[in-house]
């Protein structure tokens, strides 16, 4: 994981940094760049939002927290660029799972 972007998400958003796309395959084959690689859908949380606020009035706190490990839907991600670095905001319903707990 890079330097920690200062930018906070609102609401149940969540910013991720995605896990780097493979390089080499197992077997040791460099694949180019312009090969048509799937992006992987794991990330490790950088930021969460303070939650959405729900009906009764309530702030309704995130089931993530910054360090975990997450799979994703691949059609949810918002790409941004901060500096050199890639990172996706989702929302909180777009995680499938926290991996390691």
């Amino acid at each position: 994981m890079s330097k920690t972007p200062k930018i906070q998400p609102v609401n149940d958003y969540i910013l991720i940094e995605p896990e780097k796309e493979l390089e080499k395959t197992a077997s040791g084959i460099f694949i180019p760049d312009t090969a048509d690689k799937e992006k992987p859908q794991k990330a490790t949380v950088v930021a969460v939002g303070p939650g959405k606020i729900g009906k009764d009035g309530k702030r309704e706190s995130l089931s993530v927290k910054a360090g975990d490990t997450v799979l994703y839907s691949k059609y949810g991600p918002t790409e941004v660029k901060l500096g050199t670095d890639e990172y996706f905001f989702i929302q909180e319903s777009d995680v499938i799972a926290i991996l390691g707990k």
